[in-house]
This record gives C-alpha cells, structure tokens and sequence, in this order.
C-alpha cells in the first residue's frame, strides 16, 4: 500500500485500481476519459469486448469495469469528425508495446517498497547528474549503475523524459502517453525499483517532464479532444496546448502528482516553460503540488525546477520561506547564462545566442556567480534586441543550477561535441571545480565524471518514413545559418537522427574514454571535488549570500559569499591562458582563512602578485564569532 488509503486517490483521468481483488469478488478499475469531440465512448477490454462509457455535459465518459492490474484495453470513440476512432489512453499508465498498442491497467499499490521511509534530502545537498536511460540499458542498466555514483558524491541522478514515445530510440521530447513509462526502457515496476534502489543508496531521483508540448507521432488527442489545443497560438512543435481550460491544467497538474506519488521521484524539470502562454498555471501547480504532498507525507522532501528561456526570477523561491508565495514558487532554475558565458570563455564560440556573451565575459561570468541571470531585463542582440530576463539578485545562489554541459547544449551540437575535444583540458578541469565548488547547485552530464570524449547526438526513431525526412532535413536546414555548413554538401555529414548508428554513437562507453588512465584521472578529479563540497560547502549554503564579485583580468573572476554559518567562501580563478597581475589581499580577505582548494600553486604565485592561466583558489574564512573567540 501506498501512503494513502487504495481508492483515495483523486485522479480525473486514466485507468484507476478501486479496490484490489478479494476471495469472493474481482478487482474493479474505474476508466476515465475526457473527449469532448466525441459523440460515444467504449472501453474495449482484452478478452471481454467492449463496453459503453456513461458520458455527460462536460465531455467526460466514465465506467468502472471488473478488472484489475495487467488488463490491456483501448478506447474507441465515434467522433464528430473522423467517425470512429480506435486509441490508448491519453493517460495510459503503460503500453504492452509502443504507443499505438494497447493500454495497460497498472495496480500500483502491489509494488512493495523497500524504503518506504525515505523522505528525500534538502534542496541544498543537490548534485544533479543528468542521464539518458535508454543509452544507459533502460531502468534495470541506470540502477546497475547507481553504487558508483553515490560513491563519486552524486545526491541526485535525473532522467530525460520517460514518457511513452515512438517507437524504441527519442530523446523523450517527443513523448505522447505522459503517465506511461516507455517499454522500451523497462516496466513501472522496474522503474520503481531503480527509485527504490536510490533511495536505499541515499540519492534522490528527478524527472524531466514536458507539458509544453506533444510529440508529432501517436498524439490522438486531436481525433477526440480538439479543445485540447489552441487555433490562435503556435509553438515551434505546432498548436499550443491550452492551459486556459480547466480540464488541461488538471491532465498535467495530475501528471505531475502522479509521477511524485505512485513512482516516489523526489523532484521534477519541468522542460521550457517559456512555451507555456498561462504562466499562472504553473503557480497554480506548484502549490497544488506542495500542498498535496505536504498532506499526504508531511516532512517529504519534493523538489519542482524550470527551464525557462525568459529568465523569470519572479517564478522562483527567495528563500523567505514566511512570506505567501513560498508554496506557488520553484526551488531553481537551470542557468542558461552561466552555461552561455562559461562555454564562450572555454571554446572561443560566438555564433548563436553565444554573441549575446562574446563581450566582458569575465564581467558577465562575475556576474552570473553574484547574482544568477547575467540577462536581467539587457537586450538580446541575438533576439534582435528584444529584452530578456528580471532582476534576480535577491535570490539565494541555490536558486540556480548550473552546469558546463547537458543534453540541449551538447546534443544540439551538429555534432554532438563534448568539452572534452572542443577545449583546453586544463581550463576545463579549472572550470569544473568552479562548477562543483561554487554556492549554486550543480549539474553533471553523464559521462561527464571521467571526461568522456564520446559525442551525444540528437536521435529518434520515427515510423513514418517522411516525418523521418522532415526531421533530418530540418535539421540540416537549421546549421545552414553557421559558416561551416552554408554548403549543402558539408550539411549531409550532419548525422541522421533517425539512423541506429546516431544512435549508438551516443553511448557514453561507446567507446573506450572510461577505462583509459585520463577518464580514471578525471573521476577521481570530480570525486575529490565533490567530497570537498559535501563537507564545506552544502552544508553551509542555507541563508547564504552573495559579497561581492569582479572581474581581475579578460578570463579571470573573483568572488565571495558569505554562507549560512557565518563563515566565507572566496574563490579567485582563471580561465585563459595567460597569467594575470593579481595581489592577494585584493582579490581575497584571507586572514586566518583556510585554503579549500589550490589546482596547484596558485597561493604562492599569488603571494608574488601573478594569478596564473587555467588556475583556481577557493578558501573558507571563519565566521567573525569564531575569529573574535579564537582571539587571544
């Protein structure tokens, strides 16, 4: 049994176990669908034909059926436009098969939980390490998987989209069944077990969900629920979803619900809000969300982070938990500007909405560490100079999770290059001890721990042979604008998305970085980082704030915070490759401070005024109490 009582739950939609069988009575699943478009619904269940749904004004159809987990069924709906329609659940909690196969009932309190007191961890312990399940053996391989990471520091792994897709090799952004982990990647039981298996390892476990968009293969919603979408707003996957209507919000305030709920993730990505028009819904969720799981499992923590291209401080959590809107904001953003201006400082790139931080990249990089967004309210030159982003430097440093690479910035690459092979090893060991060491929440990307040179690429695996086409071809269209691929004959070495080998090619032991001594030295580079921040840094990040940062040199920054205890962090750094004029009493306070970390001579070569290339020095001050005490 779940934390609430069987039967309690309030789901609108979907297939629901109402009571488990018995000795002398089946078990019984109430079915749910909302098709407004529709004239009739039935239920087709496997083995037992077909049933009419009882329907009313509001375009719900309804009936409880004897039957209960493993049932596979479909609906099928005359519609007033296609006739008859036959379709899987929109919120098909699992498919035997792809997503035009049959839906299955799914009795989720028949898993047993081997940790059911796991409450999750507080937000501030967070280091998130993003991965794709598919490449990695499905649910069963991530779990396999699990040990190692928890022993390299990593509190929290997060999985692209699971959510049912076509066919058998996506991203995930292409998802069509929300509530429907992709068989291709394992059964709801298995990935309970890989959440189960986490948690007994003290890890959290996020998810990335996608409620901006469906994918263009297996949406059926159009054939039976037309009011679904919009006909006077587009976004760049086609009708927006329209959040205006009640019924919509709650499909994927559910959905969100669910995933926390019967699967026990400890958090949620919520991918590019920015496309979604009703920005008070996702408010609205958030507080649905905490007030629901506060109800149900006070103490728990749930943790709900955005993407969002509009830099919306006002979305996000201040930290004065007292004030009313604790509840409807959002724990972290993931920082874009930091990414951007740290990615320009390391490879040199400008193209793109990389030039809107090709200029005063120490500046902007000083910046971003003080105060999160380096776009608060600037104009964009590569918007064509329409203004983006708030203010944001009231929020706490955790409000941001910051990362050097993940899927978006690497997989939209044409060809999927990793830092590894794009720029200097010594810079980019300096930039992720910035990364891990810094007050901000940081992200890994997998593969990433060892230095993995093994490209990750866009990938699908379209059935419709001209979808397949249009992809690959929009693709190629998309980097004609870049000076390397203004020919036509170098854009067709731009890999096909929907062909195996891209596929495969992404694997991140695809090839052999991870047993070479470079990938041992790296791991062991990011463990040792990861072991000073869990017993430095994460523990001193509630009530932190920022001190003051500056630029010293083109690629050179200082910083300090002042973290929870009372006590400083300063960290002084350079990123290119040539040395510095830096004293160290300017660019740290360093009396009786003690030196957290030194990428090797640093402190001395400071001492003599000279902050060198690929270098960085972090150091604790006490807290003035401690000082004052320690005082003869």
């Amino acid at each position: 049994m779940t934390d609430r009582e069987r039967g309690s739950n309030d789901y609108r939609y979907g297939a629901n176990v109402v009571s488990a069988a018995g000795t002398s009575a089946p078990a019984r699943t109430r079915f749910r669908l909302w098709a407004p478009t529709a004239k009739m619904v039935e239920v087709e269940l496997e083995g037992a034909g077909r049933s009419q749904m009882s329907a009313d004004s509001d375009g719900w159809f309804e009936i409880e059926l004897p039957c209960g987990g493993g049932a596979a069924y479909r609906y099928v709906a005359m519609t007033q436009f296609e006739g008859e329609v036959n379709v899987p659940d929109p919120a098909s909690r699992a498919q035997r098969g792809d997503i035009d196969g049959p839906s299955l009932v799914v009795d989720h309190d028949a898993y047993v939980w081997q940790n059911p007191q796991w409450r999750g961890r507080p937000w501030h312990e967070t280091v998130l390490y993003e991965l794709h399940a598919g490449l990695l053996g499905g649910f069963d391989g991530v779990r396999a998987r699990l040990p190692a990471l928890a022993a390299l520091g990593i509190t929290a792994v997060e999985l692209m989209p699971v959510a049912d897709f076509p066919s058998d090799r996506n991203w995930g952004y292409d998802g069509v069944l929300p509530f429907a982990p992709d068989a291709s990647y394992g059964t709801p039981d298995q990935l309970k077990a890989l959440i189960d298996a986490a948690h007994g390892l003290g890890m959290m476990v996020f998810l990335d969900v996608v409620y901006n968009h469906f994918g263009p293969d297996g949406n059926y919603l159009n054939s039976y629920a037309l009011p679904f979408f919009r006909d006077d707003l587009h976004t760049p996957w086609g009708k927006a979803i329209d959040f205006r209507r009640r019924e919509v919000r709650d499909f994927f305030t559910e959905n969100a619900l669910y995933w926390l709920r019967e699967y026990r993730f400890d958090g949620l990505r919520l991918d590019a809000v920015h496309a979604i028009s009703e920005e008070d819904w996702l408010t609205e969720l958030a507080r649905r969300v905490r007030e629901t799981m506060a109800a149900e499992q006070p103490g728990r923590h749930v943790h709900l982070v955005l993407e969002n291209d509009h830099n919306r401080a006002a979305l996000l959590r201040d930290g004065a938990e007292s004030h009313g809107h604790a509840q409807d904001r959002f724990d972290a953003q993931w920082n874009d500007d930091w990414h951007h201006v740290m990615h320009v400082l390391l490879t040199g790139e400008q193209a793109g909405y990389y030039e809107d931080y090709a200029q005063d990249c120490a500046g902007k990089l000083a910046r971003s560490l003080m105060q999160g967004f380096i776009y608060q309210g600037e104009a964009s030159v590569s918007r064509d100079g329409r203004r983006r982003g708030e203010p944001s430097a009231h929020l706490p440093q955790t409000a941001f999770v910051n990362f050097l690479q993940n899927h978006d910035q690497t997989g939209n690459r044409a060809f999927g290059e990793r830092l590894t092979v794009l720029a200097n090893p010594h810079a980019l060991r300096v930039a992720q001890a910035l990364l891990l060491l810094s007050p901000h929440i940081p992200l890994l990307f997998m593969g990433e721990e060892y230095g993995s040179r093994q490209p990750f690429l866009y990938f699908t695996s379209h059935r419709d042979h001209s979808l397949a086409s249009a992809v690959r071809d929009g693709r190629r269209k998309e980097f004609a604008r870049f000076p390397e691929f203004a020919d036509a004959e170098a854009r067709t070495r731009i890999p096909d998305p929907n062909q195996e080998a891209t596929y495969r090619a992404s694997m991140p032991e695809a090839g052999t970085d991870v047993e070479e001594p470079d990938g041992f030295a790296w791991r062991e580079w990011t463990a040792a980082l990861l072991k000073l921040r869990r017993a430095h840094i994460a523990p001193r990040l509630r009530g932190s704030s920022a001190l003051g940062a500056s630029a010293i040199g083109p690629a050179a920054v200082c910083a300090r915070w002042r973290l929870g205890d009372g006590a400083a962090l300063g960290i002084v750094v350079n990123l290119g490759e040539t040395d510095v004029p830096a004293a160290l009493d300017a660019v740290l306070a360093p009396a009786g401070a003690d030196v957290l970390f030194d990428s090797g001579g640093v402190l001395q070569a400071l001492e003599r005024g000279v902050l060198p290339a690929w270098a960085m020095l972090a150091v604790l001050e006490p807290a003035l109490e401690s000082v004052l005490e320690s005082a003869p």
